[in-house]
């Protein structure tokens, strides 16, 4: 009974370890997962980091709520803006951002007077 009763522990106890030891390297998972290098998605993210700063401090698009998506340097812009001139302005930030290949602006115009 006792030695049925320290096997059991033992096997929780191993199971507890690979949980723990598997979750240590979740952070890396996406690595694993995405085809481009380290150094692609350090950049990619930087480049999605300064777009979204240079629209919080741009008059015009701060007030909508604009996606930014870089891959591999090519940024796409997802939302909904109200004019045609806050449309073009955010592609035009993204487009003015250092590193940005391509800009694949799918920002939806909705007219909100009505």
């Amino acid at each position: 009974m006792r030695t049925t009763f320290i096997l059991a522990c033992l096997l929780i106890l191993s199971g507890c370890t690979a949980m723990v030891v598997g979750g240590s390297s979740s952070g890396t998972y996406q690595y694993g997962k995405d085809d481009r290098s380290p150094s692609v998605v350090t950049s990619d993210s930087s480049i999605t980091t300064q777009i979204k700063n240079e629209y919080v401090a741009d008059s015009v698009v701060s007030v909508f709520n604009i996606g930014v998506r870089t891959y591999k340097a090519t940024v796409t812009l997802t939302g909904t803006v109200g004019t045609i001139a806050a449309r073009n302005q955010a592609e035009s930030i993204a487009r003015g951002v250092d590193g940005v290949k391509a800009v694949n602006n799918q920002i939806v115009i909705e007219d909100r007077s009505k």
